[in-house]
């Protein structure tokens, strides 16, 4: 639908792939449905974050960088209503074992923290590969690229409703993909003519935006 930002299914990517590179030129962001992440999964994850976000701030601050902005970012002068967790890196079994011991994730808290680490970083790699192959880009294989992992939390009451829960940003990285909030909107991204457009909930798919490095690539 035009001014709505697009989805795709990662099942038909191949052979949809210049439609895919379109999108990418155009916007450098697209929804994501059949990406392998299980819905069930999804809804797990969902509820463990919010716990995770509910503890004491004593604990959420063991969640300590691995490198700057990694870990535990409190809500700060420039972005008061966000907070977040941070896991450096999803492929690697000691750094997800290290968020769960910092934040004294219970066995079944870190059952779903692990199975939903492989799952993304699979999906992950999946998209960013067909990604690259339709920009023309074959036999690169992107496995061994460090993931990041953050669980974002918006504080918003009625007062504040309509203020940004983040400044605006552009991601840094190579490719980001967002589990939002099936039930609440807010995101918004930037469309070629500078305008931003509500990207509004779609349930069960992921949003995959494109940061600063793709750009330079």
């Amino acid at each position: 639908m035009e001014g709505k930002i697009p989805v795709i299914d990662a099942h038909q990517i191949e052979e949809k792939s210049i439609k895919l590179r379109e999108i990418i030129e155009k916007w450098g962001c697209f929804r994501v449905i059949n990406h392998g992440v299980p819905l069930k999964l999804m809804a797990e994850m969902k509820s463990v974050s919010k716990e995770l976000l509910d503890l004491p701030i004593e604990i959420k601050r063991r969640n300590v960088d691995v490198i700057p902005g990694s870990g535990y970012m409190a809500p700060s002068e420039k972005n008061p209503l966000y907070e977040a967790l941070g896991l450096f890196d999803v492929a690697s079994s000691l750094s997800v074992s290290n968020f769960c011991s910092q934040l004294q994730a219970s066995p079944h808290q870190r059952e779903i923290i692990e199975s939903y680490a492989r799952a993304t970083y699979k999906a992950a790699i999946d998209i960013a590969s067909k990604m690259s192959m339709s920009l023309g880009l074959t036999d690169y294989s992107f496995e061994g690229w460090p993931l990041q992992f953050r669980i974002n939390k918006y504080s918003f009451t009625p007062e504040v409703i309509g203020s940004s829960g983040v400044q605006i940003h552009t991601d840094s990285g190579f490719l980001t993909i967002l589990q939002d909030d099936e039930n609440l909107g807010g995101l918004e991204v930037m469309n070629e003519s500078g305008e931003f457009v509500a990207a509004d909930p779609l349930p069960g798919t992921l949003v995959v935006n494109l940061g600063d490095v793709a750009v330079v690539s």
